[in-house]
């Protein structure tokens, strides 16, 4: 099967001699304003696939499941497009499109961290916070194909345990105080000015955080604080026994272990730390593009 995940910067290109099992082919930059350029860049990478070979797409936005309409902030030229239909005419071939956060949670369910478990919430803490649901192997797509987005939602606390105040920060959907706008890599950013301190990148401050630096510190635990009860409520909602967190801040294993020491005592389910890192990184998305044709959506 060939396979695409196209973000909001690059298109990664892959071919899956069976599910799971990925050749990558590198990644080209996304003509995000140019859908016949974005076409083409796609009937050229499945020119030499057999007749009738699907192209699996992971894409950065949520996928309809009865319209195949797919909102796309990112990438312009497909924005409000049937993506899958459009695609099937013009690359005379069957066209299947998931959500890559949906096809990360599916990539790490069946083949990375999550495997074994009966229902895995996958989660991203990147650029922005997005997540998806596996019920016994098969990705769950609720109406308008939103399922696992725990990123929206007005929820920002505006008081911590400490009584410090913070203010909600404002969400790139236009609401106040949603988990995107403060869990994501530039909401620790803007956690740590909002708390006084000088504009610093979210790797800076981690890194400072670890080698001891008091403010940095203080805008880690307000952080992890925040981020604490929405992910908490979002694992008891779906009884996942097991969170495969990917993104920049999943990356970062002493963060993860001091949100799994905030979520605890938040959350029903006991046992071994709920949070833990994704296997797959970069190639979650096209990993578990590959899987979409399997019977697992």
């Amino acid at each position: 099967m060939y396979c695409a995940d196209i973000g909001g910067s690059f298109v990664k290109l892959g071919i899956a001699d069976k599910p799971g099992e990925m050749r990558s082919l590198g990644q080209v930059p996304n003509p995000t304003r140019d859908w016949p350029a974005l076409v083409s860049l796609l009937r050229e990478f499945t020119a030499s696939a057999p007749p009738g070979m699907p192209l699996a797409i992971s894409i950065a936005g949520p996928v309809d499941p009865v319209t195949h309409v797919v909102p796309l902030a990112n990438i312009p030229c497909a924005d409000g497009r049937r993506l899958g239909p459009e695609l099937e005419v013009l690359l005379d071939r069957p066209v299947l499109v998931a959500n890559d956060a949906d096809c990360f949670a599916l990539a790490e369910a069946m083949l990375g961290s999550g495997k074994g478990h009966p229902v895995v919430f996958g989660i991203i803490l990147g650029t922005g916070v997005g997540g998806g649901l596996v019920a016994n192997g098969r990705l769950v797509r609720g109406a308008g194909g939103i399922t696992g987005e725990w990123g929206h939602g007005p929820i920002q606390p505006r008081m911590l345990s400490d009584g410090t105040r913070i203010e909600p920060f404002r969400c790139g959907c236009g609401r106040m105080g949603c988990t995107d706008a403060f869990g994501s890599a530039r909401g620790l950013e803007k956690t740590h000015v909002a708390l006084g301190c000088e504009p610093a990148d979210s790797r800076a401050i981690i890194d400072a955080w670890q080698t001891g630096q008091p403010e940095a510190a203080r805008s880690v635990r307000a952080y992890v604080e925040m981020l604490a009860g929405p992910l908490g409520l979002a694992i008891n909602l779906t009884g996942a026994s097991v969170v495969p967190v990917g993104g920049g801040l999943g990356g970062s294993a002493p963060l993860l272990a001091a949100l799994n020491a905030e979520l605890a005592p938040r959350i029903f389910h006991k046992g071994a730390p709920i949070l833990v890192p994704a296997t797959h990184g970069n190639m979650a998305g096209l990993l578990g593009a590959s899987l979409l044709g399997s019977g697992a959506l």
